[in-house]
């Protein structure tokens, strides 16, 4: 498996050489730094930590500073690990980089990224419910999930409401796989990766890019 840390700079739209004109997202991905190799000998498994994007020096902390001073580099804001097959040994070094060029070859990625933040929503927004009839006999609660009743209660553990019953609450910002997305170009002189449709988060939220895994 390949996997990359990046980030993601905004959506565009490219032709192909068809003339189709497609919904694109551009990535800056790595370079990565190795700040870590861990062994079944050492950890019980074998992994590559990877770093991206370097922390200011005002907000460096000494433990950071000292890790990533064996690889000779800097603390990184956005650490990752890359996990390996017990019987296959890293074929990454401490303080190897690692650039978008690992993705020359590959035609198809998984990426991973986490959701934007609503806040606090509603049922209608949240779950998608009809609201309340619009028509006579309803004041200012169109909106409103209407009663619960009966719905509500675990009945024979106790009479807290059921976990995972549809009710308001936080939407958003939850880490979202997309799967099997096509690798249109990639720049290595920029480091960038130009992905078919869309990838969660906002602009200059951190992604995880990996070679598809069916």
């Amino acid at each position: 498996m390949v996997m990359l840390l990046g980030k993601k700079i905004g959506i565009t739209q490219i032709y192909d050489e068809a003339g189709r004109l497609l919904p694109a997202t551009v990535i800056h991905a790595g370079p990565c730094a190795v700040i870590q190799v861990k062994t079944v000998k050492t950890d019980g498994y074998n992994a590559v930590q990877l770093g991206y994007d370097d922390v200011k020096p005002s907000r460096r902390k000494k433990p950071q500073i000292e890790h990533a001073k064996k690889a000779n580099s800097v603390p990184k804001r956005f650490v990752k690990e890359m996990r390996l097959p017990n019987d296959t040994e890293p074929q990454y070094k401490l303080g190897d980089s690692i650039t978008v060029s690992v993705f020359a070859e590959s035609k198809i990625v998984d990426v991973i990224g986490t959701s934007k933040g609503k806040g606090f929503q509603g049922v209608m927004k949240r779950h998608h419910f009809g609201g309340m009839p619009g028509s006579h006999g309803t004041e200012r609660k169109h909106r409103s999930p209407g009663s619960i009743a009966s719905h509500g209660t675990d009945r024979g553990h106790g009479g807290n409401i059921k976990k995972g019953k549809k009710m308001g609450g936080h939407m958003g910002h939850v880490r979202i796989t997309v799967k099997n997305h096509s690798l249109i170009s990639v720049d290595q002189e920029k480091n960038l990766l130009v992905i078919k449709g869309s990838v969660p988060g906002p602009d200059g939220g951190y992604v995880i890019i990996q070679s598809a895994k069916k």
